[in-house]
């Protein structure tokens, strides 16, 4: 009698513990288990493409296909998550569209208390968001000075405070409670904001300073100039030191980075490279030539890059790479193509 309850309980754990395994790996939605590919576009429309990760489902304009005839806005920057949710950039609409990341159905709009916004991260439960407000070309004499970092409650979807930057941004990253922002066209400074505080200071590291990332305490920063060579910029977050390595000239025209698996990958024309995080001089060896006449997006993750060859009067292409140089996937996007973001 007892073995036999003992055996029925077994089974029932074995019972439950089964149906718990598929219910974690039944998706979510219809964009469950891919990536997006965010289209720039005009200052009217961009778009968002969805390729699921074996490229068996390909939809070239989500957002339309699940919202209808709602407009996502025109030149789309940047995509961030927060839980379920993703905030899609509109920069030249001046709103961020709030969906569901896995059947991306529209929630929300935020639409006020923004101005050119950039790019975004999140920390318990609010967001941060770059906003380049006024170009210098425009208005000669703030537009170096007016961008700003707006404060949104994700609760509400409300900007509720900004933070005076006093200087221009773009790119940034969140590490132990403080913000670190680059900007590429204006400036040649690391901007540090303490979220907490919002006292700003910034390090020089030089003009053309766009992508960067974090990694074990250190943050690698891409210095690529519309001429000349670039170089990447090391600096030690625990001190402010900072270290450089220089490319050579055979490597200008260097301008998109990311790192995976202590690999700093990076192009330069319509070629990928790669070189250890600990290395002291760039490879010049080309672990493929793309077909793309203009990298516009770069992004590696999960034993692939991905290349966004950019077309603003025609559709864009998407080629999706093994780390070795083999070409998995070409996909035909929308126009403007800058990014990719991946919902597993």
């Amino acid at each position: 009698m007892k073995f036999s309850k003992l055996l029925l309980i077994a089974l029932s754990i074995s019972l439950f513990v089964s149906c718990s395994s598929d219910d974690d790996d039944t998706p979510k939605g219809a964009y469950d288990n891919g990536f997006f590919i965010l289209n720039e576009g005009s200052s009217d429309v961009g778009s968002v493409s969805f390729s699921s990760n074996d490229f068996s489902v390909f939809t070239k304009d989500a957002y339309k296909a699940e919202n209808g005839s709602d407009l996502i806005g025109g030149y789309l920057q940047n995509i961030f998550f927060d839980g379920d949710k993703a905030y899609i950039i509109s920069g030249g609409s001046n709103v961020i569209n709030v969906v569901n990341r896995y059947t991306f159905k529209l929630i929300a709009k935020i639409d006020s208390g923004l101005a050119t916004p950039r790019y975004g991260v999140v920390k318990d439960g609010k967001a941060y968001v770059t906003n380049a407000n006024t170009y210098s070309y425009i208005n000669p004499a703030t537009g170096d000075t007016d961008d700003f970092v707006a404060v949104i409650n994700l609760a509400t979807n409300k900007v509720e405070s900004k933070i005076e930057l006093n200087a221009t941004a773009n790119r940034l990253v969140l590490e132990d409670g403080k913000l670190y922002i680059t900007e590429p066209n204006s400036s040649s400074k690391l901007l540090i904001v303490n979220i907490a505080t919002k006292a700003v200071e910034s390090l020089e590291i030089g003009y053309s300073a766009d992508c960067i990332e974090e990694e074990n305490g250190t943050l690698f920063i891409l210095r690529a100039p519309f001429t000349g060579t670039g170089e990447l910029v090391k600096v030690k977050m625990s001190d402010k030191s900072i270290s450089k390595i220089a490319f050579p000239e055979s490597l200008a025209g260097v301008s998109l980075m990311d790192i995976e698996d202590d690999k700093i990958y990076y192009t330069a024309g319509s070629s990928v490279y790669a070189m250890g995080i600990n290395a002291t001089a760039p490879s010049t060896t080309a672990i493929v030539t793309t077909p793309a006449a203009y990298i516009y997006g770069f992004t590696v993750e999960d034993n692939r890059f991905y290349v966004a060859d950019a077309k603003f009067d025609k559709d864009s292409k998407a080629f999706i790479y093994s780390l070795s140089g083999s070409l998995l996937k070409e996909l035909a996007t929308g126009a403007g193509s800058n990014g990719f973001y991946f919902n597993d």
